[in-house]
């Protein structure tokens, strides 16, 4: 029997148990209000993230970043996950693989590597991959990608211009995006990004 509430397609993530407990609203017993939920932390994580520039290549950031968007929701927001999933890699690589994601990315920039949209296409298509939280990953990638664009004095990206948490023919254009970059195939992101 399906749960109401953890129902997902099967680009998302699922989580354990415990990680379910730990949901603070105790009104929330459908999906619809958990993505409400979600969503009205995250505009006020835009708000905050927003405000002024943030070094964006940095782990306190992330976390805190991840805190700010689904800290009124989940127990363990802004804490890397500790069990393994269906996507990422191995949780006990998470700090290494972000400390190597920083740098590349800090070369990138330093050295006009990429265009700064590669550039954020490429780092959030690896934050995605290391997938680093028990969930909102996705979300958190695409809001910390914009915050690194504007910091390249760049327009944040669109991301198809519809929302990408419930399924649809955008969600699925962005997950096959995302697949191919795993690939090695940038271009589907890159032309995803701004369309």
């Amino acid at each position: 029997m399906s749960d109401p509430l953890f129902e997902a397609d099967d680009a998302a993530t699922p989580l354990t148990m415990e990680e379910r407990e730990a949901l603070i609203p105790a009104y929330i017993a459908l999906r619809r209000e958990l993505n409400e939920a979600e969503q009205g932390n995250i505009l006020e994580a835009e708000q905050w993230a927003f405000a002024r520039k943030r070094e964006v290549l940095s782990e306190t950031f992330l976390k805190s970043l991840h805190k700010r968007m689904f800290g009124r929701v989940w127990r363990w927001a802004g804490c890397f996950r500790q069990t393994e999933r269906n996507l990422g890699i191995d949780a006990y690589r998470i700090p290494t693989e972000l400390r190597q994601l920083f740098d590349d990315c800090a070369f990138w920039i330093d050295n006009n590597t990429y265009s700064p949209d590669e550039i954020a296409a490429r780092f959030h298509h690896r934050l995605v991959a290391i997938h680093p939280f028990p969930n909102g990953n996705g979300r958190h990638a695409r809001l910390a990608a914009d915050l690194l664009l504007v910091a390249l004095d760049r327009p944040r990206f669109s991301w198809g211009r519809v929302s990408l948490v419930d399924a649809s023919e955008t969600r699925q254009a962005y997950v096959a995006a995302l697949r191919a970059a795993d690939g090695r195939d940038i271009d589907p992101l890159l032309a995803f990004v701004r369309s």
